[in-house]
């Protein structure tokens, strides 16, 4: 039996008890959950899900879902996609970098990457005060090609850190830093 996927992206105000409405629809729709993110954002959520089922399994998701998400207050959309890929856990990079904040920033980090044909996998940013002025904090998870080197790409990552005047770090996360902090910000 050919398997046929859906991504499901949920936004909304951030209450008990949405994600264990949305699994049991999903579940009752025969479907199961492949791969899902959500994040909080002060009092807003957003949840991003993949979905695999038979056609007819998708097709239900497709019809029952909607009447739960307007139920629970959220936004939705859906798409079918045609093949989830596990992620390239062979090259992955942790990146981090921080400084005053200023526009274009992540522009010039996610461009640099985009250049080589990186893919960021996952990303998160924050922007404080401190001392009178706005601090940008960034961290990605980036998966690179097998045919980049990992020190020409940290040598270039820092040089453009450098000009774009912010510290920053990247760890190929197959090999342990032994001053990584594990602690969440």
């Amino acid at each position: 039996m050919s398997k046929h996927q859906l991504i499901v992206t949920l936004l909304g105000t951030d209450k008990s008890g949405i994600l264990s409405e949305i699994a049991t629809a999903v579940s009752q729709a025969q479907c199961n959950i492949l791969d899902s993110r959500q994040a909080v954002y002060g009092r807003e959520f957003s949840l991003t899900m993949i979905i695999e089922g038979s056609q007819s399994a998708i097709t239900k998701a497709e019809c029952t879902l909607p009447a739960v998400i307007q139920r629970l207050d959220l936004l939705s959309m859906m798409k079918r996609t045609s093949h989830h890929e596990k992620q390239n856990l062979a090259n992955l990079l942790n990146v981090e970098f921080s400084g005053q904040d200023a526009a274009g920033l992540i522009q010039s980090v996610t461009g640099f990457f985009a250049d080589r044909d990186a893919i960021i996998s996952a990303f998160r940013q924050r922007t404080y005060q401190e001392s009178n002025h706005n601090v940008m904090q960034c961290k990605f998870v980036v998966s690179i090609p097998t045919s980049e080197s990992f020190e020409q790409l940290e040598s270039d990552l820092m040089t453009l850190f450098a000009s774009l005047n912010v510290t920053g770090k990247v760890v190929d996360k197959q090999k342990k830093d032994p001053n990584e902090n594990t602690t969440s910000w």
